[in-house]
């Protein structure tokens, strides 16, 4: 026999080679999603936990039907204001390309706080749009809609996506909300004071359906722009050499973002560092791309960290202080942890 007929085919070798790390690479993967469809299923374990336990948890049965017609919308309205806030900021900072900034953080708490000055400052706490919650509710949804989505994608646009900018107009709104308070009646500050701060206590149920049925409409209007996410935190470049749209992309998810953020803040007040919260969180538990998983894990965070804190927050301290607090200060550290820790 010759030495040939003992040499291996170079050709079937590289075959086996590329199968085996095929195989293997396919292996990973399916672990990979286990693992995540595994947390998913664990987050939603828990928020249906402590949203029964907030929901059912020491009701008299004497006044079960009057315990449910309180504790029903505040619920609804915590787990919608969790899912949008956490949703509209995986897509800002995907948008922007920046995991420690959310639209919050950027001008829309203080635009809220600025709308609502201006409203008691001008027409007067006793006004409709003061004292109506459903006329309250248009106003937040129309101006913070308007507003926001033309300053953001004006200002991201002319800028490169540099958030400096965007903070100069933060720094705008906060001024000139402080600026009318300084001059307002002293009578007319102390009935303001109630609707700046965030509250699930005095929920409106007229206002829940409108935002859920306004933020239904944005999710199917943005269901194609949703679905390539995952092509537009590749950059622009990349994003457009693959036939994405980018511009009117970007500008159709900024709107959305800024509806989404207003729906929410309408309905419960500012909650300036939830979305960093749950958006951060999440990117941590799902470290992938696909923003399927990245969206929803957030969501469920959101959730979470809103039932759990409200039912803390009636039955271990009792109302003395709002969920708001818990969230600014745990999310302030967080935040400093993030500046700190961020290479």
């Amino acid at each position: 026999m010759t030495s040939d007929t003992f040499t291996a085919n170079p050709l079937k070798t590289a075959s086996s080679s590329e199968t085996a790390a095929a195989a293997s690479s396919l292996k990973i993967q399916r672990s990979r999603r286990r693992r995540m469809l595994t947390r998913l299923g664990c987050l939603i374990g828990l928020v249906v936990l402590f949203a029964a336990l907030y929901q059912f948890a020491f009701v008299n049965p004497k006044f079960f039907s009057y315990a449910m017609s309180i504790r029903l919308p505040r619920l609804i309205v915590l787990l919608t204001a969790g899912t949008a806030i956490s949703a509209a900021a995986i897509i800002f900072q995907t948008i922007i390309r920046n995991n420690i900034v959310t639209p919050c953080l950027l001008g829309m708490n203080s635009l809220y706080l600025l709308i609502h000055t201006g409203v008691v400052f001008f027409l007067g706490s006793g006004s409709e749009f003061a004292t109506n919650p459903v006329y309250a509710f248009a106003v937040d949804i129309i101006v913070m809609g308007t507003a926001a989505s033309f300053i953001y994608y004006s200002i991201f646009q002319k800028t490169g996506g540099n958030v400096l900018y965007v903070l100069l107009i933060t720094t705008f709104f906060s001024s000139m909300q402080n600026s009318l308070t300084r001059i307002m009646d002293p009578n007319e500050y102390d009935a303001l004071l109630n609707s700046l701060v965030a509250s699930f206590t005095n929920v409106n149920a007229a206002c829940i359906i409108p935002g859920i049925v306004l933020l239904a409409l944005l999710a199917w209007w943005l269901r194609r722009d949703l679905s390539i996410l995952d092509v537009i935190s590749l950059g622009r470049e990349q994003a457009i050499s693959l036939g994405v749209d980018y511009e009117t992309t970007l500008r159709r998810l900024m709107v959305g973002v800024a509806l989404c953020i207003a729906v929410a803040t309408a309905l419960v007040g500012p909650l300036s560092f939830l979305g960093l919260i749950t958006a951060n969180v999440a990117r941590q538990m799902f470290t992938t791309y696909r923003h399927t998983y990245l969206i929803a894990g957030a969501s469920l965070v959101g959730m979470l960290v809103l039932a759990a804190g409200q039912f803390i927050v009636e039955h271990v301290m009792v109302y003395s202080v709002p969920v708001s607090v818990f969230v600014t200060i745990g999310g302030g550290i967080y935040f400093l942890y993030l500046i700190l820790t961020q290479k």
